[in-house]
Parts: structure tokens; C-alpha cells; sequence
């Protein structure tokens, strides 16, 4: 097997093409955890609206009963080569309450709203504060592009 030939990029040009992911991707791995049931993983769609990630998902589901309890979760794009990472603080917000623009910008992405639905949905809001994005093994120095909710410069 070959390996992918990866050009070391720099801070700039790694947060660059993180943001633009982070608008056009449309799945993410949401990891939380609960002190009694433990660890729980899956994919959602997301939108990155407001410095914030948005997932939706029902009101009764692992993801929403682990965040209210642990709300620290991470986050990651769905490319094992093309690594981002995300930390963050989960805020949940049911369909009811959810700010109107960011539940606007993530029906507008899918062309769904759960607003509209019969069951209850829960909006997940994660702002995070560690971002790290690398290609490969040569990418491993320097991927660190936020901190403290800061991008690095």
C-alpha cells in the first residue's frame, strides 16, 4: 500500500481548512461520558454556526443524558488521515428553547427541521476550547490550533 504524500501546512492554512470543514462537513463523532454508565460514541450531523458546533438529537438519547451530566465531550471529523479534533463544554437546549438562528442554520444545512417534528429533540451546542487538526504522521508537531478557545497564531 502506498502512503499519501502530505505537505506540511502551517497553523494558518490548518485553521483555514478546519473552518472550511467545519462549514461543509456533515458528519461528526460526538463522544461523552456519564459517571455511571460510562463512555458513549456516535455520529451526528452538525452545523458550525456562531463559534459553536450544533448537533440534534432525540430529547431522551445517551448523548443528551451524558452531557447534562459530564458536559465536557469531544468531537471529531470523520477522516482518519485529515484529523480534527475538538474539546469542548456541551450545552443542551430542547427544540423549544434552542436560539432560533443556530436551529435556523442547521435546518437550512439539511433540509430538516426538528422543530417540526412530533417527538422531542434536544440541540447540543459544543464551543470548543482545544482544536487539533494534522495529515499524517508529519503533521503531528504543531497540531495544536486552539487553546483556551483561542486559535493559535
Amino acid at each position: 500500500m502506498q502512503k499519501p504524500k502530505t505537505v506540511h501546512r502551517s497553523v494558518a492554512e490548518r485553521r483555514r481548512e478546519t473552518l472550511d470543514r467545519l462549514a461543509a462537513d456533515r458528519d461528526v463523532w460526538v463522544a461523552t461520558a456519564h459517571p455511571e454508565h460510562g463512555p458513549h460514541q456516535v455520529p451526528l450531523w452538525f452545523s458550525w454556526h456562531g463559534q459553536a458546533v450544533w448537533v440534534c438529537t432525540g430529547a431522551t438519547s445517551a448523548t443528551v443524558r451524558n452531557a447534562r451530566a459530564e458536559p465536557r465531550v469531544r468531537l471529531s471529523l470523520p477522516d482518519t488521515f485529515d484529523v480534527v479534533l475538538l474539546q469542548g463544554t456541551a450545552e443542551c437546549f430542547p427544540d423549544t428553547d434552542v436560539p432560533t438562528e443556530a436551529a435556523d442554520a442547521f435546518a437550512a444545512k439539511f433540509g430538516w427541521d426538528p422543530r417540526t417534528e412530533d417527538d422531542s429533540f434536544v440541540y447540543v451546542r459544543v464551543v470548543p476550547s482545544v482544536v487539533r487538526a494534522w495529515r499524517g504522521v508529519t503533521e503531528l508537531r504543531g497540531r495544536l490550533i486552539m487553546r483556551d478557545g483561542a486559535w493559535v497564531e
